[in-house]
């Protein structure tokens, strides 16, 4: 017989168990990435939260200083050194209502990316589905929270502390004399990462959830063979 004849051929049975360890083992890596994705999508959350760095000055404005969501600093004038103020904690302190509601947004979208990756303990004591669909959900929310974010920021700019900065041009969405910061810009490359995550994450659970129907299958098959 030629090797590639039929009597060269696996049997039905084992070409299907060679068929699972592969999908297992396929699955769990591209689930091992996907995971090393959302730690690194969390740490972007949390230095675009914290940062000042989403608008400032150019060449242009009359003064040096950058605004972040709840923190800013602008320059006297006089010196290089910067009058810093606004705080999360202290909510009164950021402002502009439109800042506040921004801040409030990213903040929750750190905080779902991060209970993402404390749900990972799940996976010892909960089905690798259900895990899988929480997180998806949990990322999908995050990413929501972060567009909500970044399209509510710009309608703070025509408050006074930014005017004093950039320019009596500036209004909402016009920044007048100053300019988009990397926070900002890595924000909205977050917003891509944030679906693109939650995405992976229900088809690996749909993936896990057809594996489980193909179990269940041949146990009853090989319950009724018995």
């Amino acid at each position: 017989m030629a090797p590639g004849g039929p009597a060269a051929m696996l049997p039905a049975s084992e070409a299907a168990k060679i068929y699972q360890t592969n999908y297992i083992r396929n699955s769990r890596a591209i689930g091992v990435l996907w995971a090393i994705f959302t730690i690194l999508f969390a740490i972007v959350n949390v230095v675009c939260f914290i940062q000042p760095y989403w608008i400032g000055d150019g060449v242009d404005t009359p003064q040096a200083g950058y605004f972040g969501l709840f923190h800013y600093c602008i320059g006297n004038g006089l010196s290089r050194d910067f009058l810093c103020q606004g705080s999360f904690t202290e909510f009164g302190s950021i402002p502009s209502g439109a800042f506040k509601a921004a801040s409030f947004f990213v903040g929750t979208s750190m905080v779902l990316v991060l209970s993402s990756i404390g749900c990972f303990a799940l996976f010892f004591f909960c089905s690798t589905l259900t895990v899988y669909k929480i997180c998806g959900w949990m990322q999908l929310g995050s990413g929501v929270c972060l567009v909500l974010g970044c399209m509510i920021y710009p309608d703070g700019w025509d408050s006074e502390e930014v005017r004093r900065l950039c320019g009596e041009q500036t209004s909402k969405y016009t920044l007048g004399a100053c300019s988009v910061r990397w926070a900002y810009i890595l924000a909205i490359m977050g917003i891509l990462d944030a679906f693109i995550l939650s995405f992976l994450a229900f088809v690996l659970g749909n993936r896990q959830d057809g594996l489980m129907a193909e179990k269940l299958l041949a146990e009853s098959k090989e319950g009724g063979n018995a």
